[in-house]
Formats: structure tokens, sequence, C-alpha cells
């Protein structure tokens, strides 16, 4: 039991560094370019607020797991194998739920604040740096972990929770952390 409770975290912790690794290397390294994860990635950077289909997001988690499960079974046994599997999907899947609320909803709580900001910094400032959406760990070891300080962000990409709707200008709440790119 014990045993199978730390694969499932072990899962979660490797998604983490995948997810790391997928959007520093293949989302945005030239040398590993084109590929099916850049094509969709860029959209998303374009458009802000696009997201991969729900269908094609399933069809790699379960592409990835089925590659996975084998040696994992073989490495560590039935049950601490499929734990790890289990974890690193299940960590996919809170990362695309935080990721889609970081651009849709303004969240709550200290943790989601920085993480958002840590994300948007990498969308609006520089996307050399802040790859990690769940975490900014694996920024901090590879050396891409970067301050957000004041975010500026492009009128066209501005998410719809950071703009007051009757003014058109960045909420109060949020006006120390991001401004609008005013243009003149």
């Amino acid at each position: 039991m014990v045993v199978s409770a730390f694969a499932l975290l072990l899962g979660a912790v490797a998604w983490t560094f995948l997810e790391y690794v997928l959007h520093r290397w293949l989302g945005h390294d030239a040398r590993t370019r084109p590929n099916p994860f850049a094509a969709e990635h860029v959209l998303h950077h374009s458009r802000g607020n696009y997201f991969a289909p729900a269908w094609k997001k399933g069809l790699s988690a379960l592409g990835v797991a089925g590659l996975l499960i084998g040696p994992s079974v073989l490495v560590a046994g039935p049950l601490a194998g499929a734990a790890f599997v289990a974890g690193l999907v299940a960590m996919y899947l809170a990362y695309e739920v935080l990721h889609r609320r970081e651009h849709t909803h303004p969240g709550w709580g200290r943790y989601a604040r920085f993480l958002r900001r840590h994300h948007f910094c990498h969308h609006f400032t520089d996307p050399s740096c802040n790859h990690g959406v769940t975490s900014p760990v694996w920024d901090w070891v590879f050396g891409t972990l970067r301050e957000p300080g004041r975010i500026r962000v492009p009128p066209r990409l501005a998410m719809d929770w950071l703009l007051d709707p009757a003014t058109g200008d960045v909420r109060p709440a949020y006006a120390c952390d991001y401004e609008l790119i005013r243009k003149g």
C-alpha cells in the first residue's frame, strides 16, 4: 500500500517534469519543430484562450499511458506500476484544468495568483522562461525561472477576467500585477 502511494506521488511529480520538457523543448525550441504539440502551442500563444480540442488531448494521454504501463509494471510490479501511470495521468488532468482556469477565471488564493502570474509572464513577457504551469520547480532547476514583475498584456489577448467590462481597462483588483499595452 505504501509503495503504491509513493508510486502514485512519483507519477504526479513525473508529470510536472514531463510538462516542463514538453512545453520548453517541444513547444518553444526551434530545433524540435515542426511537431504536433508545437502546432497547437503556437495557436495557444497567438490566440490566448485557444486550447487544443479535448479529443486530441485524450488520445495523447491514452497513448502515453499505453506506452508507459508495460514498462512501469515490469519495473515496479502491477500495483505500483499502475499507480505510477495513474498518478501521471491524474496530474495531467489537474494540469489541464488548472491551465484552462488560469486563462478563463480570476482564481483565488496566493498560490493560484502566483501560478497565474508565473504563466502569464511566459505568455506576455518572455516565452523563454517560466515553462512550468503547475509548478515552478523545474524552471528553478533548469535556470528558466523569472520573477514576473508587472505583466504587460496586449489588449487583443487580454483575458476576460482581467478586464473591467465597463471601462475596458484592467480591473482595479489586478492593476498592481497587470497593465494593458497601449499604443501611442
